[in-house]
């Protein structure tokens, strides 16, 4: 039997024991170079006073050490980034030089890393070598696994400055946060409208290309959004899915229901002691008021037209004076009145706000809907008089 004086260990031929020696000299031919770092567990020459690490080259620890110090000393020229080993820079060069040397043998792409490479042929390998201990479900990278054990975790580390909101992924933070900052970086090309998500852009685009993808296997209607699709097919089924917590009314869309509730949740506490509708101020009391006073104190002095409200006033005597302030930035039609531009608009945005609260069409303008909603109500109030 051979016994190794340095760390007490027995072989049980000749063969063993002469190529288990090199290895205190960290030249052991067999090993990868990060094998023979640490011959043996704390009987390196140089040793970690951090840690309690030790190495058996001077250069290994040296680069170790900057592990716990921080110490970056590899710039790249272009970018001035810095690394703490020589070949993290040589690797990040090929980002500026485009080199991309490993190609994939199934699809031709190419990439600057050997490891990226691997990663990418999983894609048609379909092999997932990372599975999750909780629920079973297999990722093509070991980051992509970290990420989704934070699901089983309830980890949320990434956390926005402005309201606090926590989120499990990065990428959603930096979404979340263009709420705050007023980002829109997704613009169309057609339009000039401009987007906070890319699957927004995406839908409002086919206003554009005039395709509607959700079609009613019903009735054959199509429309540009799933929503859409979905609230029309209740005309059908008669399902009111959405319920009102306060009176138990149900309706086929949320919309439809977020407009009823305002019935229960808004502070009205101004009474018309008239007609008995309920206003949030006492200076939208006393403009209900004049309707049934009739009274109209602001009149115009050039036609003496007169008016209920001051505002009102004020957008009428543009008529007089030709003024045009709003201007519309697609076809250069100028307006008097801002809410008749925002009503031009849409003919160019093809914004359409207006649903109708039993089969989900939507109307640019809100007397399209009104006319609209009498096929649902079948009311008929045009009555001929020579009858």
């Amino acid at each position: 039997m051979f016994t190794c004086g340095e760390v007490e260990k027995a072989f049980l031929g000749s063969l063993g024991f002469p190529q288990h020696q090199p290895s205190h000299d960290g030249e052991h031919p067999r090993r990868s170079r990060r094998s023979r770092e640490v011959s043996h567990p704390g009987q390196g020459h140089h040793k970690c006073s951090e840690c309690g690490k030790a190495f058996s080259k001077k250069f290994k620890f040296t680069e170790h050490l900057r592990v716990h110090t921080g110490e970056k000393p590899y710039e790249c020229s272009d970018c001035g980034k810095f690394f703490r080993h020589s070949s993290s820079l040589i690797h990040h060069r090929k980002v500026h030089t485009g080199e991309r040397p490993y190609e994939c043998c199934n699809c031709g792409k190419v990439f600057a890393h050997k490891y990226k490479l691997f990663e990418h042929q999983r894609i048609h390998t379909g092999k997932r070598p990372y599975e999750c201990n909780e629920c079973g479900k297999a990722f093509l990278r070991k980051d992509s696994l970290v990420q989704h054990q934070k699901i089983h975790t309830g980890e949320n580390p990434h956390k926005c400055g402005e309201c606090g909101k926590c989120f499990l992924y990065k990428n959603n933070l930096l979404v979340h946060q263009r709420i705050h900052s007023g980002e829109r970086p997704y613009g169309c090309s057609k339009c000039g409208k401009s987007f906070v998500f890319k699957k927004r852009l995406l839908y409002h685009q086919r206003i554009h290309t005039g395709e509607r993808p959700y079609m009613c296997s019903e009735c054959g209607k199509a429309y540009v959004y799933k929503g859409s699709l979905i609230v029309h097919k209740r005309i059908h089924t008669l399902e009111k899915a959405y319920g009102c917590n306060k009176c138990g009314k149900f309706f086929t869309s949320s919309f439809a229901l977020n407009r009823h509730e305002n019935v229960h949740t808004a502070q009205r506490c101004y009474e018309c002691s008239e007609c008995g509708k309920a206003l949030n101020s006492k200076v939208k009391l006393a403009e209900h008021q004049r309707i049934h006073t009739g009274e109209r104190p602001y009149k115009c002095n050039e036609c003496e037209k007169a008016f209920m409200r001051k505002y009102t006033l004020v957008q009428h005597q543009k008529v007089h004076t030709g003024v045009k302030p709003f201007k519309c930035s697609e076809c250069g039609k100028p307006f008097t009145y801002k809410t008749s531009l925002v009503v031009h608009q849409r003919i160019h945005t093809g914004e359409r706000p207006y649903m109708c609260s039993e089969c989900g069409e939507v109307f640019v303008y809100r007397r399209s809907l009104v006319v609209h909603q009498r096929i649902h109500t079948r009311e008929k109030p045009y009555e001929c008089s020579s009858l």
